[in-house]
């Protein structure tokens, strides 16, 4: 044998050994590929449905999976299926008609089987809803020619004589999800306005895998999505062919990955934001790419305060991206362009020629670097961060990674949690049962959590090579003595052991506690992605909820949920995309939403050497949002954070206290809030668009005003190497500190509600 095929063998040994490392007691080979037949159906149609809502009044009643066809839809293309369709939405008592703000105990996926389903009217989606399509086959909405409704799916109906009012509350229009459908707005007249999406959502929502078809006819009105509202969010793998507008958007955040609009008059027409993060972009054959409204600078003015776009390639048309108004040579709106590649379009913005061009790093707006709180209007070239190697894919662009969603896999490759003991009734303890399926079939079988509350008082360990799967966001919620104790805090979920390399896959999960848990580490991530197989360690859609029943003033240990939401460990690598950390703000389940005051000591820290994707955000937490320590090679868009609507009182670190082992930040009589984003000895850290928002003083918010709600929010240390795109704040006198000095005045900023600097290095 010859030494290259030495190498190779013992190279490819050696990669089996790490990948086969966490193969369950009753695996006797890697799951490997999908078996599915090609004429089987989607495997979430045909796997045995025992999901239950566990606090759900009747939860032995209660229906999670709802396939249309059982409510007499016949996805023919000929039969209007409308009325059928909205009876799966809707039936079992769920949230939703404007007479129920959120809820939780009444989850569903509505499922649709490949066809063609004629509707007539709008699809209204009740809250903490899943619309999943088959993910082989994707089936299509098609609206028939006199459909007469807002929008083909309403994630938030307007109600009829309401006068404005709809069924929920936009900030608070959390956990719903639409994935594999393709909408088809076709038959409607081209003269008619229609749209395909109306999606004016929150936190916890995504869009994945979606097609909308739309008149190409000249001066068309067809839309494919509507968004005036709300507080997301992610959306990605996202396709808009035809229309007047592909996407229409008003939010205060998102972030969009790979989204492709061809054909249309508009891809991208911006109503308003705080910051939108767009990663992956292709427009071909377009009048406009991106369309703003700007020049609003004032809180009663508020138009797109902050746009960021990374790796976009832009065929056939006019323009690239067009403001409303010109900024005069000052703040009137933030842009960012980075890796964006035109071919012949003739204008690139209004004051950058386009043609055949590779735009590497261009920004309108105010520039800053190092230590100097001097702005710099500029519009031109600005600082190209660094990017490693490592968070790219093989043509340069920061890596992405679809939801998994094992479309080809056979039902025989999953195996149930509920089928191997476990209850998930939200009292039994499920620690055995969960921990005794993984250890026998963690890495041959894709583990699935049928929906279900599963409650657990020790720690679980997904071993390396694990692939978890949730059933309308299944839930682990740890309780009991063992997670009680701040000064000896307890992981609750071990993402791999420590150095441990292999695929690890969590989606549709949500991890929460039953407090009082103060000393609860809800995940440790320790995983590593095995060499050549970039973001093989992740969770998409995964949520950690922290929530207990305390109303605001309370301040004692039955109110403290967790020690920890995340910990991204040194040796682990990760790919966390649309993850929300929350600590709630306010009770889901109780009418009017009523406030609640709960502690979480952190966030989420990372030690991680990387790579790191991280799109998502965190909330609420007492000390931070997200900390950095010794971390490297992270890519980072959109962060949002809010500092808990309580402090200073208690002041942070209350109740909880500094540790020197997690490398907390210190606090003083002028810095006792939480951070949103604390970055220490970290290195080639990109963050791509930030909102670090702090709304309230003591559940006042007369500090808003003057921008006095907490002095700092942002802060990097002098040994960090960092660069920051698009960051907005609000409610914070400096956007940016270093070293606990701060460097960038919010008066020097205004750009709307928020305060906006396009772009800071060190």
């Amino acid at each position: 044998m010859s030494h290259y095929s030495k190498s190779l063998l013992l190279s490819s040994l050696l990669a089996l050994s790490t990948l086969v490392s966490g193969l369950g007691r009753s695996c006797s080979a890697p799951l490997g590929g999908g078996t599915a037949a090609p004429s089987d159906p989607y495997w979430l149609q045909t796997i045995k449905h025992q999901g239950t809502s566990a606090f759900n009044s009747d939860p032995s009643s209660y229906q999670v999976f709802r396939n249309v066809k059982d409510f007499g839809a016949k996805g023919d293309g000929i039969t209007d299926d409308t009325a059928a369709i909205n009876s799966a939405m809707s039936s079992g008592g769920r949230c939703g008609g404007g007479s129920c703000n959120s809820s939780t105990v009444t989850p569903a996926i509505v499922y649709f089987p490949t066809g063609t389903y004629l509707v007539s009217s709008a699809i209204e989606t009740y809250y903490y809803t899943q619309i999943i399509g088959d993910a082989k086959k994707p089936p299509t909405l098609l609206a028939s020619s006199s459909f007469n409704g807002f929008a083909v799916i309403d994630a938030d109906p307007y109600i009829p004589d309401g006068w404005g009012a709809q069924w929920f509350t936009n900030q608070n229009n959390f956990y719903r999800s639409v994935r594999n459908l393709i909408i088809d707005l076709r038959q409607i007249p081209a003269s008619t306005s229609a749209i395909g999406l109306h999606w004016q959502v929150s936190q916890g929502t995504s869009l994945i895998n979606i097609v909308v078809e739309m008149s190409t006819a000249s001066d068309n009105n067809h839309q494919g999505m509507f968004m005036e509202n709300g507080s997301g969010g992610f959306m990605g793998d996202i396709m808009f062919n035809g229309g007047k507008y592909g996407i229409q958007v008003g939010n205060q955040q998102f972030t969009v990955r790979n989204l492709t609009v061809n054909n249309a008059a508009t891809a991208v027409s911006g109503i308003w934001n705080w910051g939108f993060t767009f990663q992956g972009v292709t427009i071909n054959n377009c009048k406009i790419g991106f369309d703003l409204a700007t020049g609003g600078t004032s809180k009663s003015n508020q138009t797109v305060g902050s746009e960021a776009i990374i790796d976009a390639v832009v065929t056939n048309t006019s323009i690239f991206v067009r403001s409303s108004v010109a900024s005069n040579g000052q703040l009137a709106g933030s842009l960012v362009l980075n890796n964006i590649k035109l071919s012949n379009v003739p204008t690139a913005v209004a004051v950058l020629a386009g043609g055949t061009t590779t735009i590497a790093s261009w920004g309108q707006g105010n520039v800053y670097s190092g230590t100097s709180g001097s702005k710099t209007f500029t519009q031109g070239n600005i600082v190209s961060a660094n990017k490693p190697s490592v968070l790219l894919d093989s043509a340069g662009r920061i890596f992405g990674k679809a939801h998994p969603q094992y479309e080809n896999y056979a039902v025989s490759q999953f195996i149930s949690i509920k089928s191997q003991g476990a209850k998930g009734d939200g009292h039994t303890d499920d620690t055995t049962a969960i921990q005794n399926a993984l250890d026998e079939y963690a890495g041959c079988k894709i583990i699935f959590f049928d929906a279900g509350t599963y409650y657990v008082t020790d720690t679980i360990t997904i071993p390396a090579g694990a692939q978890i799967v949730g059933e309308a966001w299944s839930v682990i919620m740890a309780g009991g003595s063992a997670f009680s104790d701040q000064k000896n805090p307890r992981v609750v979920i071990q993402a791999g052991a420590a150095n441990s390399q292999g695929v690890l896959e969590i989606s549709d999960m949500v991890f929460t506690t039953a407090g009082p848990t103060a000393g609860a580490i809800m995940i440790e991530w320790n995983v590593h992605d095995p060499s050549g197989q970039q973001a093989a360690a992740g969770m998409w859609d995964s949520h950690i909820r922290l929530y207990s029943q305390c109303p605001p003033g309370s301040v004692n240990s039955a109110c403290q949920a967790a020690f920890l939401g995340m910990h991204l460990t040194s040796g682990s690598s990760a790919y966390l995309e649309g993850t929300w950390v929350w600590t709630a703000d306010h009770d889901l389940d109780t009418s009017g939403s009523s406030n609640i005051s709960i502690f979480t000591g952190r966030g989420i820290l990372s030690e991680s050497r990387g790579p790191v994707w991280l799109i998502g955000t965190s909330e609420h937490a007492v000390l931070y949002q997200y900390s950095l320590v010794n971390a490297q090679n992270h890519y980072i868009g959109f962060a949002q954070t809010e500092t808990p609507y309580y402090q200073p009182s208690p002041a942070a670190p209350a109740p909880y206290n500094t540790v020197s082992t997690y490398n907390d930040p210190t606090f003083s009589s002028s810095i006792d809030m939480a951070w949103g984003m604390y970055i220490q000895s970290s290195n080639n850290i990109i963050i791509f668009g930030a909102g670090f928002y702090s709304f309230f003083r003591n559940y006042s918010q007369d500090c808003l005003t003057t921008n006095t709600c907490q002095p700092q929010i942002f802060n990097v240390d002098s040994a960090s190497n960092v660069t920051a795109y698009s960051v907005s704040t609000i409610g914070t006198t400096y956007q940016l500190s270093v070293s606990q000095d701060g460097v960038i005045r919010s008066s020097d900023n205004a750009d709307g509600f928020q305060e906006t600097f396009t772009a800071w290095s060190k």
